[in-house]
Protein backbone atom coordinates (compact mmCIF):
# COMPACT_ATOMS: atom_id res chain seq x y z
CA UNK A 1 0.00 0.00 0.00
CA UNK A 2 1.32 3.44 -0.89
CA UNK A 3 2.51 5.51 2.06
CA UNK A 4 0.42 8.70 2.30
CA UNK A 5 1.50 9.59 5.83
CA UNK A 6 3.40 12.69 4.68
CA UNK A 7 0.59 14.02 2.49
CA UNK A 8 -1.55 16.77 4.02
CA UNK A 9 -5.31 16.41 4.19
CA UNK A 10 -7.30 18.49 1.73
CA UNK A 11 -10.86 18.66 0.47
CA UNK A 12 -11.07 16.21 -2.41
CA UNK A 13 -13.90 15.23 -4.71
CA UNK A 14 -14.43 13.07 -7.77
CA UNK A 15 -17.20 12.46 -10.28
CA UNK A 16 -17.61 9.31 -12.37
CA UNK A 17 -20.15 7.82 -14.74
CA UNK A 18 -21.27 4.52 -16.24
CA UNK A 19 -23.96 3.74 -18.82
CA UNK A 20 -26.31 0.76 -18.83
CA UNK A 21 -27.97 -0.02 -22.17
CA UNK A 22 -31.33 -1.76 -21.93
CA UNK A 23 -34.53 -2.22 -24.01
CA UNK A 24 -37.10 0.54 -23.91
CA UNK A 25 -39.52 -1.51 -21.83
CA UNK A 26 -36.81 -1.93 -19.17
CA UNK A 27 -36.27 1.82 -19.05
CA UNK A 28 -40.00 2.22 -18.43
CA UNK A 29 -39.72 -0.19 -15.50
CA UNK A 30 -37.07 2.11 -14.06
CA UNK A 31 -39.32 5.12 -14.51
CA UNK A 32 -42.23 3.42 -12.78
CA UNK A 33 -40.12 1.85 -10.03
CA UNK A 34 -41.94 -1.41 -10.64
CA UNK A 35 -39.74 -4.50 -10.81
CA UNK A 36 -40.14 -7.76 -8.92
CA UNK A 37 -37.33 -6.64 -6.58
CA UNK A 38 -38.77 -3.18 -6.04
CA UNK A 39 -37.72 0.31 -7.14
CA UNK A 40 -34.49 -0.30 -9.06
CA UNK A 41 -33.30 3.32 -9.11
CA UNK A 42 -33.65 3.74 -5.35
CA UNK A 43 -31.94 0.42 -4.73
CA UNK A 44 -29.10 1.26 -7.12
CA UNK A 45 -28.59 4.63 -5.43
CA UNK A 46 -28.14 2.95 -2.06
CA UNK A 47 -25.84 0.33 -3.63
CA UNK A 48 -23.65 3.06 -5.16
CA UNK A 49 -23.37 4.98 -1.89
CA UNK A 50 -22.47 1.80 0.02
CA UNK A 51 -19.91 0.93 -2.65
CA UNK A 52 -18.23 4.33 -2.24
CA UNK A 53 -18.01 3.81 1.53
CA UNK A 54 -16.54 0.31 1.20
CA UNK A 55 -14.20 0.68 -1.75
CA UNK A 56 -11.14 -0.10 0.37
CA UNK A 57 -12.69 -3.52 1.14
CA UNK A 58 -13.25 -4.27 -2.54
CA UNK A 59 -10.07 -3.01 -4.21
CA UNK A 60 -6.74 -4.30 -2.86
CA UNK A 61 -4.30 -1.63 -1.62
CA UNK A 62 -6.95 1.10 -1.73
CA UNK A 63 -6.76 3.38 1.32
CA UNK A 64 -9.77 3.62 3.66
CA UNK A 65 -11.12 7.17 3.66
CA UNK A 66 -13.85 9.01 5.57
CA UNK A 67 -16.58 9.65 3.01
CA UNK A 68 -18.20 12.99 3.79
CA UNK A 69 -20.55 12.99 0.81
CA UNK A 70 -21.64 10.41 -1.74
CA UNK A 71 -24.42 10.87 -4.28
CA UNK A 72 -25.74 8.84 -7.19
CA UNK A 73 -28.02 10.27 -9.88
CA UNK A 74 -29.58 8.79 -13.00
CA UNK A 75 -30.44 10.11 -16.45
CA UNK A 76 -32.95 7.94 -18.33
CA UNK A 77 -32.90 7.96 -22.12
CA UNK A 78 -34.36 5.86 -24.91
CA UNK A 79 -32.62 2.56 -24.40
CA UNK A 80 -30.06 3.59 -21.79
CA UNK A 81 -29.56 4.97 -18.29
CA UNK A 82 -26.53 7.10 -17.37
CA UNK A 83 -25.31 6.72 -13.81
CA UNK A 84 -23.38 9.69 -12.38
CA UNK A 85 -21.68 9.64 -9.00
CA UNK A 86 -19.98 12.26 -6.87
CA UNK A 87 -17.88 11.48 -3.80
CA UNK A 88 -16.18 13.87 -1.39
CA UNK A 89 -13.69 13.50 1.45
CA UNK A 90 -11.15 15.42 3.46
CA UNK A 91 -8.07 13.25 3.42
CA UNK A 92 -4.53 12.63 2.17
CA UNK A 93 -5.51 10.87 -1.05
CA UNK A 94 -8.24 11.19 -3.66
CA UNK A 95 -11.61 9.52 -4.09
CA UNK A 96 -11.46 8.64 -7.80
CA UNK A 97 -11.76 4.92 -7.08
CA UNK A 98 -14.68 5.51 -4.73
CA UNK A 99 -16.57 7.43 -7.43
CA UNK A 100 -15.78 4.79 -10.08
CA UNK A 101 -16.75 1.93 -7.77
CA UNK A 102 -20.01 3.66 -6.92
CA UNK A 103 -20.85 4.12 -10.60
CA UNK A 104 -19.97 0.48 -11.39
CA UNK A 105 -21.98 -0.99 -8.51
CA UNK A 106 -25.00 1.21 -9.18
CA UNK A 107 -24.99 0.12 -12.84
CA UNK A 108 -24.55 -3.53 -11.86
CA UNK A 109 -27.48 -3.26 -9.47
CA UNK A 110 -29.69 -1.95 -12.26
CA UNK A 111 -28.46 -4.78 -14.48
CA UNK A 112 -29.36 -7.35 -11.82
CA UNK A 113 -32.83 -5.95 -11.26
CA UNK A 114 -33.60 -5.71 -14.99
CA UNK A 115 -32.20 -9.05 -16.15
CA UNK A 116 -35.51 -10.94 -15.61
CA UNK A 117 -37.06 -8.66 -18.24
CA UNK A 118 -34.45 -8.84 -21.01
CA UNK A 119 -32.23 -11.27 -22.87
CA UNK A 120 -28.55 -11.20 -21.83
CA UNK A 121 -27.46 -9.64 -25.11
CA UNK A 122 -29.91 -6.76 -24.58
CA UNK A 123 -28.18 -5.53 -21.44
CA UNK A 124 -24.64 -4.21 -21.32
CA UNK A 125 -22.64 -1.70 -19.30
CA UNK A 126 -20.10 0.59 -20.90
CA UNK A 127 -18.23 3.89 -20.58
CA UNK A 128 -17.38 3.64 -16.91
CA UNK A 129 -14.96 6.52 -16.54
CA UNK A 130 -13.81 9.37 -14.34
CA UNK A 131 -15.38 12.72 -15.18
CA UNK A 132 -13.55 15.02 -12.81
CA UNK A 133 -11.41 15.11 -9.71
CA UNK A 134 -10.44 18.03 -7.49
CA UNK A 135 -8.08 18.56 -4.58
CA UNK A 136 -4.64 17.24 -3.73
CA UNK A 137 -1.56 17.84 -5.87
CA UNK A 138 -3.60 18.14 -9.07
CA UNK A 139 -5.41 21.16 -7.60
CA UNK A 140 -2.88 22.59 -5.12
CA UNK A 141 0.44 22.71 -6.91
CA UNK A 142 3.68 21.77 -5.19
CA UNK A 143 5.95 23.00 -7.99
CA UNK A 144 6.64 26.49 -9.31
CA UNK A 145 5.46 27.49 -12.76
CA UNK A 146 8.88 29.01 -13.40
CA UNK A 147 12.13 28.65 -11.47
CA UNK A 148 12.80 31.12 -8.64
CA UNK A 149 15.80 31.59 -6.38
CA UNK A 150 15.74 30.52 -2.75
CA UNK A 151 18.09 30.39 0.21
CA UNK A 152 18.42 27.96 3.12
CA UNK A 153 20.05 29.20 6.32
CA UNK A 154 20.90 26.42 8.78
CA UNK A 155 21.48 27.44 12.39
CA UNK A 156 23.16 24.94 14.66
CA UNK A 157 26.10 25.23 17.03
CA UNK A 158 26.88 21.52 16.77
CA UNK A 159 26.68 21.40 12.96
CA UNK A 160 28.71 24.60 12.64
CA UNK A 161 31.45 23.04 14.83
CA UNK A 162 31.45 19.94 12.66
CA UNK A 163 30.24 17.68 15.48
CA UNK A 164 27.40 16.29 13.35
CA UNK A 165 26.26 16.50 9.72
CA UNK A 166 23.46 18.74 8.55
CA UNK A 167 20.51 16.54 7.60
CA UNK A 168 17.64 19.01 8.02
CA UNK A 169 19.08 21.62 5.67
CA UNK A 170 19.86 18.92 3.09
CA UNK A 171 16.25 17.71 3.33
CA UNK A 172 14.95 21.26 2.81
CA UNK A 173 17.18 21.71 -0.23
CA UNK A 174 15.92 18.45 -1.75
CA UNK A 175 12.31 19.56 -1.33
CA UNK A 176 12.98 22.96 -2.89
CA UNK A 177 14.86 21.41 -5.81
CA UNK A 178 11.91 19.10 -6.50
CA UNK A 179 9.59 22.13 -6.35
CA UNK A 180 11.55 23.92 -9.09
CA UNK A 181 13.59 26.42 -7.08
CA UNK A 182 16.88 27.37 -8.71
CA UNK A 183 19.45 28.55 -7.74
CA UNK A 184 19.37 27.62 -4.05
CA UNK A 185 21.82 29.43 -1.77
CA UNK A 186 22.94 27.48 1.31
CA UNK A 187 24.38 29.03 4.46
CA UNK A 188 25.50 27.35 7.70
CA UNK A 189 25.68 29.46 10.88
CA UNK A 190 26.11 28.95 14.58
CA UNK A 191 23.16 30.05 16.74
CA UNK A 192 24.16 33.69 16.67
CA UNK A 193 21.60 36.49 16.42
CA UNK A 194 23.98 39.05 14.95
CA UNK A 195 25.22 36.69 12.22
CA UNK A 196 21.67 35.60 11.35
CA UNK A 197 20.46 39.20 11.15
CA UNK A 198 23.29 40.09 8.81
CA UNK A 199 22.65 37.13 6.49
CA UNK A 200 18.91 37.79 6.37
CA UNK A 201 19.51 41.47 5.60
CA UNK A 202 21.87 40.47 2.78
CA UNK A 203 19.44 37.97 1.27
CA UNK A 204 16.31 40.11 1.57
CA UNK A 205 18.11 43.20 0.24
CA UNK A 206 19.14 41.12 -2.78
CA UNK A 207 15.46 40.27 -3.38
CA UNK A 208 15.72 36.48 -2.93
CA UNK A 209 12.07 35.35 -3.26
CA UNK A 210 12.18 32.67 -0.54
CA UNK A 211 14.38 32.20 2.52
CA UNK A 212 14.00 29.18 4.80
CA UNK A 213 15.79 29.08 8.12
CA UNK A 214 16.39 25.64 9.62
CA UNK A 215 16.90 25.29 13.36
CA UNK A 216 16.55 27.51 16.40
CA UNK A 217 12.75 27.32 16.67
CA UNK A 218 12.59 25.62 20.07
CA UNK A 219 12.65 26.84 23.68
CA UNK A 220 16.38 26.49 24.35
CA UNK A 221 18.50 29.40 25.48
CA UNK A 222 20.41 29.30 22.15
CA UNK A 223 17.26 29.12 20.02
CA UNK A 224 17.34 32.68 18.68
CA UNK A 225 16.07 32.22 15.10
CA UNK A 226 12.41 33.08 15.68
CA UNK A 227 13.22 36.16 17.74
CA UNK A 228 15.49 37.56 15.02
CA UNK A 229 13.10 36.81 12.16
CA UNK A 230 10.02 38.10 14.01
CA UNK A 231 11.65 41.51 14.52
CA UNK A 232 12.41 41.78 10.80
CA UNK A 233 8.99 40.79 9.42
CA UNK A 234 7.10 43.53 7.63
CA UNK A 235 4.07 41.29 7.14
CA UNK A 236 3.43 38.29 9.35
CA UNK A 237 1.61 35.25 7.93
CA UNK A 238 0.82 33.22 11.06
CA UNK A 239 -1.19 30.59 9.22
CA UNK A 240 1.90 29.16 7.54
CA UNK A 241 3.52 27.86 10.71
CA UNK A 242 0.15 27.10 12.29
CA UNK A 243 -0.38 24.65 9.43
CA UNK A 244 3.10 23.18 9.94
CA UNK A 245 2.55 22.70 13.68
CA UNK A 246 -0.87 21.13 13.18
CA UNK A 247 0.50 18.71 10.58
CA UNK A 248 3.46 17.82 12.78
CA UNK A 249 1.37 17.39 15.92
CA UNK A 250 -0.54 14.56 14.24
CA UNK A 251 2.76 12.76 13.76
CA UNK A 252 4.74 13.46 16.94
CA UNK A 253 3.84 15.14 20.26
CA UNK A 254 6.65 17.70 20.39
CA UNK A 255 5.58 19.71 17.32
CA UNK A 256 3.64 21.94 19.70
CA UNK A 257 6.96 23.21 21.06
CA UNK A 258 8.05 24.85 17.81
CA UNK A 259 7.91 28.65 17.93
CA UNK A 260 8.23 28.94 14.17
CA UNK A 261 7.06 32.11 12.43
CA UNK A 262 6.68 33.18 8.81
CA UNK A 263 5.92 36.19 6.69
CA UNK A 264 7.46 38.78 4.40
CA UNK A 265 10.57 40.84 4.91
CA UNK A 266 10.04 43.37 2.17
CA UNK A 267 9.41 41.23 -0.90
CA UNK A 268 11.11 38.11 0.49
CA UNK A 269 9.01 35.30 1.95
CA UNK A 270 10.69 33.90 5.08
CA UNK A 271 9.71 30.77 7.03
CA UNK A 272 11.44 29.25 10.05
CA UNK A 273 11.66 25.44 10.10
CA UNK A 274 12.67 23.07 12.92
CA UNK A 275 16.24 21.82 13.12
CA UNK A 276 15.45 18.10 12.78
CA UNK A 277 15.17 16.35 9.43
CA UNK A 278 11.74 14.98 10.33
CA UNK A 279 10.46 18.34 11.51
CA UNK A 280 11.70 20.05 8.36
CA UNK A 281 10.20 17.43 6.04
CA UNK A 282 6.86 17.49 7.87
CA UNK A 283 6.71 21.28 7.88
CA UNK A 284 7.42 21.52 4.16
CA UNK A 285 4.91 18.77 3.39
CA UNK A 286 2.27 20.96 5.02
CA UNK A 287 3.26 24.42 3.78
CA UNK A 288 4.81 23.91 0.34
CA UNK A 289 1.53 24.41 -1.62
CA UNK A 290 1.01 27.71 0.21
CA UNK A 291 4.56 28.86 -0.49
CA UNK A 292 4.23 28.00 -4.19
CA UNK A 293 0.89 29.79 -4.35
CA UNK A 294 2.29 32.94 -2.74
CA UNK A 295 5.33 33.04 -4.99
CA UNK A 296 3.49 32.22 -8.22
CA UNK A 297 0.18 34.02 -7.81
CA UNK A 298 -1.01 35.72 -4.65
CA UNK A 299 1.79 38.21 -3.94
CA UNK A 300 2.01 39.07 -7.63
CA UNK A 301 -1.69 39.93 -7.69
CA UNK A 302 -2.54 37.33 -10.31
CA UNK A 303 -6.14 36.14 -10.58
CA UNK A 304 -6.66 32.65 -9.23
CA UNK A 305 -9.50 30.35 -8.07
CA UNK A 306 -10.99 31.28 -4.74
CA UNK A 307 -12.58 34.63 -5.53
CA UNK A 308 -9.86 36.85 -4.12
CA UNK A 309 -7.10 38.66 -6.00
Amino acid sequence: MKDVGMKPDSLRSAQATATLHAPAHCIELLRSGNTEKGDALKTARVAGILAAKRTDELIPLCHPLPIHRAEVTFELGDGYVVVTTEVQTIGPTGVEMEALTAASLAALTLYDMLKPYAEPEQLHIEACRLLQKKGGKSHYRRRLQAAKAAAIVVLSDTVARGDKPDTAGVAARQVLEAAGFDPIDYRLLADDATALGAVLTELTSAGVPLVLTVGGTGAGTRDITVDVVARMLTMELPGIMEAARAFGQQRMPFAMLSRGTAGYVGETLVATLPGSRGGTEQSLAAILPGLVHLLDDARAGHAHPGGYA
